[in-house]
């Protein structure tokens, strides 16, 4: 194989960083081949491969700070001493580049040392060939110490990419929903098991009562039937609110043509009916905690479609930055996966909506515009998740503002009155909270002084303009020879 030149690889690994020479070839394609057909013998990627230089870390600590600064595309401070005294300078540097895998971090090591770096396929393989021979070329690491390294810094560095931020704490909003939906489900079958249990002793009751949560109440408030009289009318209007059905209660129990219950059974349906008020109570706290956890979370989106649907979107999403980078089109059916597959593999229509249709926008949309309204509803999903995501100090006046810009837009399709742009209500919408935040005369002061300035430059360009057209417009003297020959001609014709 003839070789032209050599350059430089950089390899990053757990234990340390190395810095290997590689023979190029004439041409990149055969290296890539050689390379390729090297990698199960190691005295053939000897040939191509040569150890320069390895770094170790002094500690685990200083290994999570290295490979920490590696994954954001930085360099530290070891890393930049270790190429500068490894690497050939002068003139010599431009023709050996350094191979990086990472382009960003390539990018990064180039405008730093001025180092000239690539990041290909050719870089790709070889650093491939050197992860596999990589302890034939740095014996200490042999015996497994690598592997222990690389398990070591695997698990710190996942403890510390776990962060926690409790103003983004999107996490805690999609267990809330979770658990919300399921208790709603719960609930739902607990009411209705009371309901049943109650009315074998008490059947009238879910005449009077129809509601779930106000029926166990009063069962728990009631108990056994015989013993409800004119003296518990109180504590029945209490739980009712009405003075006229708790009337109707107390005459129901006394003319009731439910079966009696013994003492225990009376006792295990009081039980089970204290436990599903209970859990009807804390399901309250629940979505008042939602509440407010979804006011610091995302101010904007729970504003504009409400905290249950939000919390929803995010939770399918899974996060709010997954559901921030989603394009309006993904947000606008998210939910209505299951429809959108059958609908691809039938080639039927697409749904319309997903989550987004529990919204009241879309209840209150006309059978026709459901599907614009949808679009339009999820294009403001997406730009409220964005904001949200993105601002620095949570706040819900984006939030209002598009809210009234889909209110707007239904009235366009009911009665055609023009919408506001959403250019203009952005930028008001900036404008108000830069002057709440103090921060509009100082940027009124900068755009003022800018305009000085641009003001300034444009009157030295027209100065020097009209000074390079008077320089041209200056008479040029004639030479002495062209003088001589007007004279002559004048004289003769004289």
């Amino acid at each position: 194989m003839a070789t032209t030149s050599s350059f430089y690889t950089l390899f990053e690994s757990a234990s340390g960083f190395g810095i290997f020479s590689v023979l190029e070839n004439e041409e990149i394609g055969s290296l890539i081949q050689e390379v390729q057909l090297s990698m199960g013998d190691l005295a053939r990627f000897q040939r191509i491969v040569k150890l320069v230089a390895f770094h170790p870390f002094d500690s685990a600590e200083d290994a999570l700070e290295n490979i920490n600064a590696v994954s954001e595309h930085e360099m530290t401070e070891g890393l930049r001493n270790f190429i500068e005294s490894n690497l050939p300078k002068g003139k010599k540097s431009t023709k050996s580049p350094l191979g990086v895998i990472e382009p960003t971090l390539a990018t990064a090591i180039q405008e730093n040392l001025g180092v000239p770096c690539r990041s290909d396929e050719t870089i790709r393989e070889i650093i491939r060939g050197i992860r596999q021979h990589f302890t034939s070329f740095v014996k200490p690491l042999a015996g497994g110490l690598l592997e222990q390294s690389q398990l070591g810094l695997g698990h710190s560095y996942s403890r510390t990419k776990v962060k926690f931020n409790p103003n983004r704490a999107d996490n805690m909003v999609i267990q809330s929903i979770a658990l919300l939906d399921q208790m709603d489900k719960d609930v739902n079958t607990f009411a209705m098991r009371v309901k049943e249990w109650y009315s074998w002793h008490f059947p009238e009751l879910k005449q009077v009562v129809p509601d779930n949560f106000m029926f166990a109440r009063c069962a728990s408030f009631i108990k056994d039937k015989s013993e409800l009289t004119d003296d518990k009318l109180d504590g029945l209007v209490e739980i009712v609110g009405d003075e006229d059905v708790a009337k109707k209660v107390i005459k129901a129990a006394k003319s009731s043509m439910g079966m009696d219950t013994s003492e225990a059974d009376m006792l295990n349906i009081i039980i089970f009916t204290d436990r599903m008020i209970s859990l009807a109570q804390y399901r309250n706290q629940l979505f008042s905690y939602l509440e407010e956890k979804m006011a610091t979370v995302a101010p904007n989106l729970s504003t504009l479609i409400g905290e249950t649907v939000a919390a929803r979107l995010i939770q399918k999403a899974g996060s709010l930055m997954s559901l921030a980078k989603a394009p309006a089109s993904t947000v606008q059916i998210l939910g209505a996966e299951k429809a959108l597959f059958r609908a691809l593999k039938t080639k039927g229509n697409t749904p319309k909506y997903g989550l987004i249709y529990h919204s009241s926008f879309i209840g209150r949309a006309s059978a026709k515009n459901k599907g614009r309204i949808s679009r339009y509803l999820a294009n403001k999903c997406s730009i409220a998740s964005r904001i949200d995501s993105f601002i620095d100090e949570p706040t819900n006046a984006y939030g209002e503002q598009l809210r009234d810009q889909v209110e707007e837009r239904l009235k366009f399709y009911d009665t055609g009155a023009a919408p506001r742009k959403n250019a203009d209500v952005m930028s008001a919408v900036a404008g108000s909270l830069r002057a709440l935040t103090g921060d509009g005369e100082d940027s009124g002061d900068k755009k003022s002084k800018k305009d000085k300035k641009n003001k300034k430059e444009k009157k030295e360009k027209k100065d020097k303009k009209r000074k390079a057209e008077e320089d041209v417009e200056e008479p040029v003297e004639e030479p002495v020879a062209e003088k001589a020959e007007k004279k002559k001609k004048k004289k003769s014709k004289e």
